[in-house]
């Protein structure tokens, strides 16, 4: 029994001491060392967009390349979590929204024209936009009860609805 052990020992020793454990070791170190590099560069490329002060970026590919492969663990925790296009992209997305609000452009709501607010008609489609005040003519909107420039009251418009054929409820029939 003893001799066994000798023997897987002694072929352990061997092992270790061969030429191929040497390849062996050299190519998964290579391999770590690749891998740490690619991860403080990754960090590098993500702190680029995500971060806009040169210093701080520094400070992050600092991080992540000094303390391997924990330094862009705790990169990914305190990162900011918008890139910084999306965050200028939305910025762009909101000043052009407040722009549009400022100018307060009416469409029509059929063929989508340019309307003036004065308008009673679109002159596109003629599709009736506002009530006239029946007394001075300026156009009203559509929940006012008294005409603010000449203090008519504004007569309710009937709207017409369609009419649809009331038809009796069908049995059913039993299946027998």
């Amino acid at each position: 029994m003893p001799r066994i052990g000798l023997v897987f020992a002694s072929g352990l020793h061997d092992f270790f001491n061969s030429g191929t454990w040497q390849v062996i070791r050299n190519l998964a170190l290579l391999f770590v060392v690749i891998f740490w590099a690619a991860a403080a560069y990754w960090v590098y490329k993500d702190a680029r967009r995500r971060i806009e002060d040169p210093w701080l970026v520094g400070m992050a590919t600092l991080l992540g390349a000094v303390v391997p492969f924990v330094g862009p663990l705790i990169y990914m925790l305190f990162r900011p979590p918008e890139y910084l296009e999306d965050v200028r992209e939305r910025e762009l997305e909101i000043k052009a929204m407040e722009e549009r609000l400022a100018r307060r452009d009416l469409y029509c709501p059929v063929c989508r024209a340019e309307v003036s607010s004065e308008f009673l008609v679109c002159p596109v489609c003629t599709t009736k936009l506002k009530q006239a005040c029946s007394n001075c003519k300026a156009p009203l909107e559509a929940l006012w009860q008294i005409c603010p420039y000449c203090e008519t009251p504004v007569e309710p418009v009937a709207v017409e609805f369609p009419t649809f054929e009331v038809r009796p409820p069908r049995r059913r029939r039993r299946s027998e």
